[in-house]
């Protein structure tokens, strides 16, 4: 079995300001339900507006000033509107699970497989903790 992050692309302002695109949204639930009834579904949430997003840039490297601008770090007529994690056995079984979500006929689908990190020993947890860094995750998504 593998993990999969399905992130969800949209036209957000069409989709806020756009009645017919309201319909599509009981199939959110309908799917989350499908997948998690099949015990793939590992996570997912939506996402609040773009307009609510805060992105940081730190100058200089790490220590450097940290500049936080409100929105997006790029404009773009499609953004990430929410996402799911699934662990499936294979690309082809994600691409299956991943057509059958709503965004997939109004938006855009990106499939990325989980990288798995190695677990931390309990001496460089202790270490990171000590040294003010929070210890490094399991998984990624």
């Amino acid at each position: 079995m593998a993990q999969y992050m399905l992130l969800l692309y949209f036209d957000e302002e069409h989709y806020f300001t756009n009645p017919e695109e309201r319909q599509f949204s009981p199939g959110y639930g309908e799917w989350r339900d499908a997948a998690d009834e099949a015990g793939i579904l590992r996570g997912g949430e939506a996402l609040h507006p773009v307009a609510l997003a805060t992105t940081i840039t730190v100058a200089g490297g790490k220590g450097g000033d940290v500049l936080l601008t409100d929105g997006p770090f790029a404009e773009a007529k499609e953004v990430l509107g929410g996402y799911f994690v699934i662990d499936v056995a294979d690309l082809d079984e994600a691409v299956r699970w991943a057509t059958r979500i709503p965004t997939a006929w109004r938006g855009k689908i990106e499939i990325r497989p989980v990288l798995t990190l190695p677990a931390s020993t309990p001496a460089t947890a202790g270490a990171a903790r000590s040294a003010g860094a929070a210890a490094p995750a399991a998984t990624v998504g």
